[in-house]
């Protein structure tokens, strides 16, 4: 096996960045993903037509075609109607973010309704309006029952952030391509940018458990 792992001992600080580049834009993607997802979930439980449907054409649109496609569509086909150029960060943060929210969206919708319905008709007979009862009766205990499934889905968008690398966003794949163009070598830093992505994905799943233990410990 050809394999010369010294050649690259000099890019491994420039690799390492690559950490903090992949993650920074994950977290806020994340964050737009709860946010927007949990707005969607509302939508979809609602009383108001027009709400839910918007919410399932949403979801359906953003469910039923790639994300390397919406990707490319925010990077390479807005600025084309637009006029101005999207940056590569903010390309990234806005396809992942969208995206997550429709799946995101899903799985808070399946925990509401998976809460006993008898929380509703006791907050409503104690006259608890419905936006305080949503949010401090109703979303935590559905929060607790769909953790697992949240953190799979953070899990899943951590391992296909390696796709913004081709828009040229200098995330940890983008940096290892960089690398095996530059010593002519790719399978050296690629092995390396995996078990980088093992490692993050690994740590995430630890803290995930430790958060998932926390919360039914404090049932």
């Amino acid at each position: 096996m050809n394999l010369d792992f010294s050649q690259i001992v000099p890019y491994i600080p420039f690799m390492l960045e690559g950490i903090w580049a992949t993650l920074e834009f994950v977290i806020v993607s994340i964050l737009i993903g709860l946010v927007l997802g949990t707005l969607l979930a509302l939508c979809k439980i609602t009383k108001a037509p027009l709400l839910k449907g918007l919410a399932d054409v949403y979801t359906s649109i953003f469910r039923g075609t790639p994300l390397i496609l919406q990707l490319m569509i925010i990077y390479f086909a807005v600025p084309q109607l637009t006029g101005y150029d999207i940056p590569a960060f903010l390309s990234a943060i806005l396809a992942f973010g969208l995206n997550s929210a429709a799946y995101v969206s899903e799985i808070i919708r399946a925990g509401i309704m998976a809460v006993d319905k008898g929380q509703t008709e006791a907050a409503e007979a104690l006259g608890v309006p419905y936006r305080p009862m949503m949010f401090n009766i109703i979303l935590p205990q559905a929060i607790k029952n769909i953790l697992p499934a949240l953190m799979n889905e953070f899990i899943t968008l951590t391992k296909e952030s390696a796709i913004v690398s081709t828009i040229g966003y200098l995330d940890l794949m983008r940096r290892a391509q960089i690398v095996g163009a530059d010593i002519y070598r790719n399978f050296e830093p690629l092995l390396v940018a995996g078990a980088i992505y093992w490692i993050m994905i690994f740590v995430l799943t630890k803290v995930g458990q430790a958060v998932e233990r926390r919360m039914r410990q404090s049932d």
